[in-house]
């Protein structure tokens, strides 16, 4: 049935995960499929296409795409030349030792002279400052992706400070583009996000065309809703909409025909079979 998701993650969660797999006692093999499996997994969080296709090619099959459905397909996302940002931020990443996170790193970059920075004279790096045209929140951002796309790594033994990977070297060098995300302003996307809620609210969507005119479609909810007030639960509790509506195309006309419905079960079966076959008798008889 159609729901909607919502998903929130940012770089503490990407830093803790890989000290977890990495620190753990698994042997070396487990270890790589683990990270094989993160990476596929931030990899769809960071994803710019339909999420459709990813979800779908993650299990070895094929989706057109446009689906209409996923937030890029309804707010596709915007990307752009993250080369230049990439280097100061890898740059500051190693002369600040390797060792700090990306919150200090963003001081460094933006010119932040916090206790911290003094405390290590970073105000005297050459990269001190040279990012202050991105924001912090931006800065995270890049610091993110970076660590997503494996430009930096998670080292344990600095409780999360984040190392040059292999793979930054030649963007350091400038032989090779660094394209990212562009994160949505929070504030449009909010905007976005409530028009759409209200056009949804607007035209409710039923599971199937015409449901919402079907007699036995009506009594259904009406019957479930009713047991529902009865024993002061979520209608759902009694059955799910994807159950009531396969009751509603199978029409069964026995409790055999009814246990067998996905959903349904023998406790529920036992419960309430009666009086749903009840509901679908009176229907039949009144068309």
């Amino acid at each position: 049935m159609p729901a909607n998701a919502w998903l929130a993650y940012g770089l503490g969660d990407v830093v803790s995960m890989r000290q977890m797999i990495d620190g753990g006692d698994a042997p070396e093999e487990r270890k790589r499929l683990e990270r094989q499996k993160l990476d596929a997994l931030l990899g769809y969080c960071e994803s710019t296409t339909c999420r459709h296709q990813t979800v779908l090619r993650y299990f070895g099959e094929e989706h057109p795409g446009n689906c209409n459905e996923c937030d890029n397909c309804l707010e596709p996302v915007d990307t752009w030349n993250a080369t230049q940002a990439a280097q100061m931020a890898l740059s500051c990443v190693y002369r600040t030792g390797q060792r700090f996170g990306a919150g200090h790193l963003t001081d460094v970059l933006t010119g932040k002279t916090t206790e911290r920075v003094e405390k290590f004279n970073h105000q005297q790096l050459s990269t001190f400052g040279i990012g202050k045209e991105l924001s912090p929140a931006q800065w995270s951002s890049v610091y993110r992706q970076l660590v997503t796309s494996g430009l930096l790594e998670a080292d344990i033994e600095a409780y999360g400070g984040l190392k040059l990977a292999a793979a930054a070297r030649p963007v350091l060098r400038g032989e090779q583009e660094v394209w990212l995300r562009r994160d949505a302003d929070p504030a449009k996307r909010k905007a976005q996000r409530a028009e759409r809620n209200a056009q949804r609210k607007e035209k409710p969507r039923e599971p199937f065309a015409g449901a919402g005119e079907d007699r036995l479609w009506l009594a259904l909810k009406a019957k479930r809703t009713s047991l529902a007030r009865e024993q002061g639960v979520p209608p759902y509790v009694i059955f799910h909409d994807s159950t009531l509506l396969e009751i509603l195309n199978q029409r069964p006309a026995s409790l055999d025909e009814l246990g067998r419905i996905s959903g349904v079960g023998q406790s529920k079966l036992a419960r309430y079979g009666d009086e749903f076959l009840k509901v679908i008798e009176d229907a039949a008889n009144q068309h």
